[in-house]
């Protein structure tokens, strides 16, 4: 699950992953996301995304349960296990954008 906090995208993580783990040694990330939708072209939209992240300690689950109420259900709630770890949430500052879709600027 993504969102967003302000311009950046945000990701939580629960443990320290082997992501973490790289992007404390590289910040440099590319995220793809797929639309789901094909164009009046027939090409499937797709939206890629390149910047920076920075690795924030804590926070975790208060973000999976926010992002859980808008990907689930307003009643939803996550992580399902009493007093998870505080983990990591990741913010991306973007670079710059590509794909297929509205927001390649080939429309």
């Amino acid at each position: 699950m993504v969102g967003l906090d302000g311009d950046a995208i945000v990701t939580a993580h629960l443990a320290e992953y082997q992501k973490i783990r790289n992007i404390r040694r590289d910040p440099r990330v590319v995220l793809t996301i797929e639309g789901g939708v094909t164009n009046a072209a027939g090409l499937a939209e797709y939206l890629i995304v390149h910047g920076r992240a920075t690795v924030n300690e804590g926070g975790a689950p208060a973000l999976l349960n926010r992002l859980a109420k808008v990907y689930l259900g307003p009643d939803a709630s996550y992580p399902p296990t009493p007093n998870p770890p505080e983990g990591y949430v990741l913010s991306i500052s973007v670079d710059r954008v590509g794909g297929v879709g509205p927001w390649s600027g080939d429309h």
